[in-house]
């Protein structure tokens, strides 16, 4: 089900983006000479006042953060869609909530947990900020790559088959002249049959054993003898072997970055847990029923 937010401001934008259709659709195109007025821009800030809803204000601020919290199908809309469109959402949202008066105890409740998460996601983006440096990114590279050893990889092309006999005739016909990529293309039930076959590269501990095994007795450009897993049986041929070494910084620049964000983030948030009063109960005593009981949100009192 959509959100209600959402279901009002798709009103306001189909017919927003239906007027320049609507007014197209006439019998003939008139020429208006009548000189559209000049608007005079206004210097905006977040404290300017958009809407005035019953003495509330709404100002160019909330209209930011909502546009934040759309949906993506919204956030593509051009700009002088968008403006228009949140603008009256934000009116009827505030007309809505005023007829309401007060919050009602689930609301509340609500607003509490997103409070804490908006809060939370603050205190991340607060972390994440200052995490990642050119130092940060050459300690976590040189933790990770400084002793890393050459390792040897495999450029690898196979047929898959159901049955050894098949195998057989298909090594058959390769020792024959046959193509290979084009053997795999007829022959191969695997996904990679219709790419030839081809693996492209690999390492050790990417495959499974018995395929492995066969590779690393294997010499390149040759073809392997039938060779059995839990797929089927297969024919492999080795195309050739490389020895890799570490991967350049920039290679691996946003990987590092992603790790050292979390590890600062589960480092504040160890700190914090550390340092924190926390009091439990045992959840063994509770009903995990309860986790869907709407009756708990309503106020009892």
């Amino acid at each position: 089900m959509l959100k209600r937010n959402v279901i009002v401001l798709s009103a306001v934008m189909s017919a927003g983006l239906a007027l320049p259709l609507a007014a197209q659709d006439t019998d003939a195109p008139t020429e208006d000479t009548t000189a559209a007025p000049e608007v005079e821009m206004i210097d905006v800030t977040g404290d300017t006042v958009i809407a005035t809803v019953n003495g509330d204000d709404i100002t160019m601020a909330h209209v930011v953060a909502a546009r934040m919290t759309l949906p993506e199908q919204f956030q593509q809309l051009p700009d002088d869609v968008l403006l228009p469109g949140i603008v009256e959402q934000l009116v009827q949202q505030a007309v809505l909530g005023q007829a309401m008066g007060e919050l009602s105890h689930r609301a509340e409740i609500r607003l509490e947990n997103q409070r804490r998460e908006l809060a939370a996601n603050d205190k991340v983006d607060e972390v994440v900020s200052s995490a990642v440096t050119d130092e940060a990114l050459q300690a976590a590279y040189d933790a990770q790559y400084a002793d890393a050893e050459p390792t040897k990889e495999f450029s690898a092309a196979h047929i898959l088959v159901e049955t050894e006999d098949k195998a057989k005739e298909l090594v058959a016909e390769i020792e024959g002249g046959g193509d290979f990529a084009e053997l795999a293309q007829e022959h191969s039930t695997g996904p990679t049959g219709p790419n030839g076959g081809d693996l492209g590269w690999f390492s050790a501990g990417m495959m499974v054993k018995p395929f492995e095994d066969a590779v690393m007795e294997m010499e390149d450009g040759a073809v392997s003898a039938p060779i059995q897993t839990q797929f089927g049986w297969h024919v492999i041929k080795l195309n050739e072997t490389r020895m890799k070494g570490a991967p350049t910084l920039d290679e691996v620049r946003d990987q590092l970055a992603v790790k050292i964000e979390s590890d600062a983030v589960e480092a504040a948030l160890k700190t914090l847990l550390d340092a924190a009063k926390i009091e439990r109960i045992a959840l063994e005593g509770i009903d995990p029923a309860a986790l869907r009981d709407m009756s708990l949100l309503e106020n009892n009192d």
